[in-house]
């Protein structure tokens, strides 16, 4: 059985925390950069170099890509060989308090959601356990900004309804959303199980690779779908219009019941920071 210690999870957040700050994803880059040479809208491919120009800027000089630093959530994935020594929570947690105050990163997060009582603070983070097979320990780190979270969207359709359904849902979020949410998006969508697990798949749909499309074919034409009806609504780069108002659509699906069909929509602005790290 392998070993791992807090202290270990502590730093290797902290690590990560700084990492999705600073850096984007390569394949987030490569889908901004794909955009900027693609657009026709000056506009539009204007404010697109400019955001690469921002990365670039951010990751050599390790400065945050966005003011919003974020709420952060961190998923972690336990394998069933390991032992932890220590509160696993309270190190992920001592974690990005570290990592955020090393970093010169905002707080933002508000003790009492309510009241708005007790001073900003980096955590504690939104942290998702799941149990997995193997000897590994796999963790990332979103730095979720609330211009993207704000606009999110969980729905019950009747299990009667379908893709057009689903699509149509989908569509109209990106347009209630519009500039406001830093557009172009990264969407991510949950369909199936209930209403909190369809909302944790769209979530956890972003924290791959987003030119991955779903195994099931049919699935996979839903996200092809949707993101060539997304693009239609001509919203663009920060609503100055053109062909890129999403850069990609990331579905999972989990079994639901038979009377039933949650879909969930998450919303990325073009700043879709994570970053993992398996120990």
């Amino acid at each position: 059985m392998k070993t791992i210690k807090a202290e270990q999870v502590k730093n290797t957040v902290t690590d990560l925390v700084l990492k999705a700050n600073f850096s984007l994803r390569p394949d987030v880059f490569k889908a901004l950069r794909y955009a900027a040479k693609k657009e026709k809208n000056k506009k539009a491919r204007d404010v697109l170099w400019i955001l690469l120009e921002n990365a670039k800027i951010a990751r050599k000089k390790k400065i945050p890509i966005c003011q919003d630093t974020g709420l952060p959530e961190v998923y972690v994935e336990i394998g069933s060989g390991i032992k932890l020594t220590g509160d696993l929570d309270n190190a992920i947690n001592s974690g990005v308090r570290q990592g955020y105050k090393k970093g010169y990163l905002r707080s933002s997060v508000v003790q009492c959601p309510v009241s708005r009582e007790g001073s900003a603070s980096s955590a504690p983070a939104v942290i998702h356990h799941k149990i997995v097979p193997g000897k590994r320990l796999k963790i990332t780190v979103v730095a979720k900004g609330f211009g993207s979270e704000n606009v999110n969207k969980v729905k019950m359709l009747k299990p009667t309804e379908g893709p057009k359904e689903i699509k149509e849902f989908v569509v109209d979020c990106v347009q209630q959303a519009g500039p406001n949410a830093c557009p172009p998006f990264f969407i991510g969508v949950g369909i199936g199980g209930t209403q909190n697990k369809a909302t944790l798949l769209a979530k956890m749909s972003l924290n791959g690779t987003i030119a991955t499309r779903h195994k099931k074919r049919h699935i996979a034409k839903l996200e092809k779908d949707i993101f060539k009806e997304v693009n239609r609504t001509k919203i663009g780069v920060m609503g100055f219009g053109g062909k890129f108002t999403a850069l990609g659509v990331n579905i999972l699906t989990h079994p639901t019941h038979i009377a039933g069909l949650p879909v969930a929509v998450n919303i990325s602005c073009h700043a879709l920071r994570t970053a993992s790290k398996t120990l």
